[in-house]
């Protein structure tokens, strides 16, 4: 039980207290010590220190391993237009004015329109059925059952 006793003892001792040797050199450069300053006085003293020391650090610098110069890439900004680069829409190429110059009124014409029921028109050369057939539709408001085409000088 006895050294128990001693092992408790050790654990609720105090710790020693802690002292300062005082140095007796006086030749030897002196250290100030800095007194606690305040939030703005630190601040400031940080800036002073950045001034002192300047904008530009020390950098080092990459050696260059090829003889070849590549361009940066440099940024890409959007377009932003001032004003649209075609001012107006462009119109469609054929409409139904365009598509069909006129009607045919020569005799076999007419003849077919009294016995066939079809109607002869002079188009564009370049117009295709349906947009003749379209274009039927919307000039006479008439469903055309079928298109054909004579391509002739």
């Amino acid at each position: 039980q006895k050294p128990e006793k001693k092992e408790e003892e050790k654990k609720t001792a105090p710790p020693p207290p802690k002292t300062a040797v005082k140095s007796t050199d006086k030749g030897g450069p002196k250290t100030m010590k800095k007194a606690p300053l305040g939030k703005a006085k630190e601040k400031a003293f940080a800036a002073k220190k950045k001034v002192v020391k300047g904008r530009f650090g020390t950098r080092t610098r990459k050696i260059r391993t090829t003889v070849h110069f590549r361009r940066p890439q440099t940024l890409k900004l959007k377009r932003n237009p001032k004003y649209p680069s075609r001012s107006a829409p462009r119109s469609p190429r054929f409409d139904q004015y365009s598509i069909i110059k006129h009607p045919l009124t020569t005799e076999s014409a007419m003849k077919k329109i009294e016995d066939n029921n079809t109607l002869v028109f002079i188009v564009h050369k370049r117009a295709n059925k349906l947009q003749i057939k379209g274009a039927i539709k919307k000039m006479y408001n008439i469903d055309a059952q079928k298109v054909n085409t004579l391509i002739r000088p």
